[in-house]
């Protein structure tokens, strides 16, 4: 009976040393988890756990950008902080750390990335790094490392271990031949900058592992993203952030973009509750792996406007540059209809909600500065207050 259950050992050890020499793209170890959906709600989820219910865990990479910490928070919130694993190559704050795990994840490390995934029993992946437009087209070698090879590496891990990903496009993905206005979920794209061949590549990369492995890759094309949490990171939209701090802080702005630059935008708040919508719906639930999302079209002269109806004296000013040939060539409204219908997507952020928001949100930043800062918001708080 020895002998008979050494051979046995030997014979599956021999199974798995060839399991293993097979090329990765090959095989991939299905997924078989169920994780309880909550549908659109991003309540809490609450702080117990069930015999029924096991809850995912997440990794988020390049998540010390504009979206991570955010996305982190909602997450953890619904699943627990010790199941999101916050990730990225710098160094992060005192504050990011305290509020859950923070890893080392380079994503041109292949091995890095999955011992990460195995070491933490990773469940889905939600893949931020990538350069963004401006600065992509600055540095186009760095730009294909990161945004091509770098999502290489998630997809094809994800399909190893049978995960869920999400990796975001924009509306960079569209190129000067896409219809602008409405810009259709399936349509042209031929984009003009190496950020939006990143994206498109992206695109047609997951559809394809998903219906070649049946990988779990989910994708939603966003528009610009105001929020106040973070500063501008190199994108084309980023003047509708950047404006804000500027009216803020000086009452004045001077534009790259042109008056009538029509470009889609969206509320952080909207954008990271698209992100929780769409990974919490079951597979079988999306007939499309590609999404449109979008909130609010507005042009910079329109977003003066409405910024003018809080700070009255506010000044802008336009001086195009490079940005406005690869804003020209983008869509000016999204149509975000498949997402309206196949997963019930509803923004909440008109472009005045976002404007009170953003306003809201930085007003005591400046208002605890000093020097110019401070006299030129006293004298607009007067003002509006009259």
């Amino acid at each position: 009976m020895l002998r008979t259950a050494i051979k046995n050992t030997l014979q599956s050890f021999e199974k798995g040393l060839l399991l293993s020499q097979k090329p990765l793209g090959l095989y991939a170890i299905p997924g078989n988890r169920s994780f309880h959906a909550a549908g659109s709600s991003l309540a809490p989820r609450g702080g117990h756990d069930t015999a029924h219910e096991e809850r995912p865990r997440i990794l988020i990479t390049g998540s010390l950008g504009q979206l991570g910490s955010g996305l982190a928070r909602l997450f953890r919130m619904r699943y627990g902080k010790d199941n999101v694993f916050m990730s990225d190559i710098r160094k992060p704050t005192r504050d990011i750390t305290s509020k859950g795990p923070y890893i080392f994840a380079d994503v041109l490390d292949y091995k890095c990335l999955q011992k990460i995934i195995v070491t933490h029993r990773i469940d889905w992946i939600v893949h931020f790094s990538a350069l963004l437009s401006a600065v992509a087209e600055a540095n186009v070698a760095l730009a294909m490392r990161v945004n091509i090879e770098g999502t290489h590496n998630v997809m094809e891990l994800a399909n190893q271990y049978g995960l869920r990903v999400f990796i975001p496009s924009t509306i960079g993905a569209f190129g000067p031949e896409s219809p602008r206005n409405p810009t259709p979920n399936v349509t042209i794209q031929r984009p003009k900058t190496i950020y939006g061949v990143s994206k498109v590549h992206t695109e047609l990369l997951g559809e394809y592992y998903n219906h070649k492995y049946g990988l779990d890759f989910r994708c939603l094309r966003f528009p610009g993203v105001l929020s106040s949490d973070t500063h501008p990171g190199g994108g084309t939209t980023d003047y509708a952030i950047q404006i804000f701090h500027d009216a803020l802080k000086e009452g004045r702005y001077t534009c790259y973009l042109g008056p009538n630059t029509r470009l889609p935008m969206m509320h952080i708040d909207d954008c990271l509750r698209s992100v929780v919508e769409i990974m919490e719906r079951e597979p079988e639930s999306l007939p499309v792996r590609t999404y449109n999302v979008a909130g609010a079209s507005f042009t910079p002269d329109e977003l003066a406007a409405e910024i003018r109806k809080s700070i009255p004296h506010f000044e802008i000013n336009y001086r195009p540059d490079h940005r406005q040939a690869i804003a020209d060539s983008w869509p000016e409204v999204l149509d975000d209809s498949a997402a309206r219908n196949d997963w019930g997507w509803r923004p909440e952020y008109n472009t005045k909600r976002m404007v009170t928001s953003m306003l809201n949100d930085l007003r005591p930043v400046y208002q605890q500065s000093h020097g110019i800062e401070s006299d030129v918001m006293t004298k607009q708080q007067l003002t509006v207050a009259a």
